[in-house]
């Protein structure tokens, strides 16, 4: 059975630590925010999927990782790249398809990566990128390193095939791989209860001999415990982990231009109660309540970020498109 952690029970973060942590957050939210008023003018291309609701899962886990640490993600991925550092310009480049962007713009919204920063990438095809996530913690071995992978999956990826395939080979071979499933409820419109035959998908770990934990989503700093927990264990060598991240979605599963209509399958009731869990509000409520940070510096985090956003579209809008000989490089053949 699955150890269930509710806050943070160890490696308490420093004051610094904890200004970066709501700072990254708030970068995730606002670049989210400013991207789906983006795509709701026609102002990018394909289809948007934002993570607005899981910042807590998003930042508390990646900032458990080094600099140097290796971090796969999944469709969802604007905010993984941002919690992980990477600067919000050329990601938002990227969401316009412009040469200037973090892949030249040859990636969009579903396949970002930025190497610098140790994201290896993210893809539209569920799972896909868990079997990459087993391939850097072998690197990482191969290579005598104490690197650790962190690799993020939905609910809905823990029904496929790699999700299986890639904690088996993981668990044998003792791989440092954080195996993070942001667990939001749902895999596109279907409950995880229709689709999933455990409660918790934690209690899978027990299936391939490693630790599960199921963290609280909306607590950052329960996040960051549980995932540091894990972290430590992999580069330590005592081999990957299965942790379970509880959160949940604000907005619909994409959007795409123009006005939307939403199918029906979560009920107002339930959307209000998570949002009165706003992971946002809450970290923000406990720094204040334990004076690490005050209400004119949290003003003064708020202000920076949304201007460091507008300078993002800014930069982005102003960029130039990649040339048609583009298309020739970065390919193998």
């Amino acid at each position: 059975m699955a150890t269930r952690v509710t806050g943070a029970e160890e490696m308490i973060p420093s004051r610094a630590k904890l200004c970066e942590m709501f700072r990254r957050m708030l970068r995730v939210r606002a670049f989210e925010e400013s991207a789906s008023k983006l795509i709701a003018e026609a102002k990018l291309p394909g289809v948007l999927h934002n993570c607005i609701g899981q910042e807590a899962t998003v930042v508390g886990a990646c900032m458990a990782l080094r600099d140097d640490d290796y971090m796969t993600g999944n469709h969802r991925s604007h905010g993984h790249p941002i919690a992980k550092g990477v600067s919000l310009a050329p990601l938002m480049a990227e969401l316009f398809g412009k040469s200037t962007g973090v892949c030249r713009g040859k990636g969009g919204s579903m396949h970002l990566a930025a190497f610098a920063a140790g994201s290896l990438g993210e893809s539209g095809i569920v799972g896909s990128l868990m079997p990459v996530a087993v391939g850097a913690g072998l690197s990482a071995r191969l290579r005598d390193t104490d690197q650790v992978c962190l690799c993020f999956f939905g609910d809905g990826a823990a029904n496929c095939g790699p999700f299986h395939e890639s904690l088996n080979l993981a668990a044998i071979w003792k791989l440092p791989v954080v195996f993070l499933c942001e667990n939001n409820g749902y895999a596109l419109y279907t409950p995880q209860a229709q689709s999933t035959s455990v409660a918790h998908i934690a209690q899978r770990a027990s299936a391939y001999g490693i630790p599960g934990a199921i963290l609280d989503g909306q607590d950052v700093l329960a996040v960051y415990s549980g995932v540091m927990a894990a972290v430590l264990r992999a580069r330590e060598g005592g081999g990957p982990s299965l942790v379970e991240s509880k959160t949940y979605r604000y907005c619909e599963h994409y959007e795409a231009g123009g006005p939307a209509n939403p199918p029906i399958y979560r009920s107002e009731h339930e959307i209000a109660a998570w949002r009165a869990r706003d992971p946002i509000r809450l970290f923000a409520a406990h720094l204040q309540s334990s004076a690490a940070i005050g209400e004119r510096e949290i003003e003064a985090i708020t202000s920076e970020v949304l201007a460091e956003v507008d300078e993002a579209v800014a930069f982005a809008e102003q960029s130039a498109a990649p040339n048609p000989s583009a298309l020739f490089e970065d390919v193998f053949t």
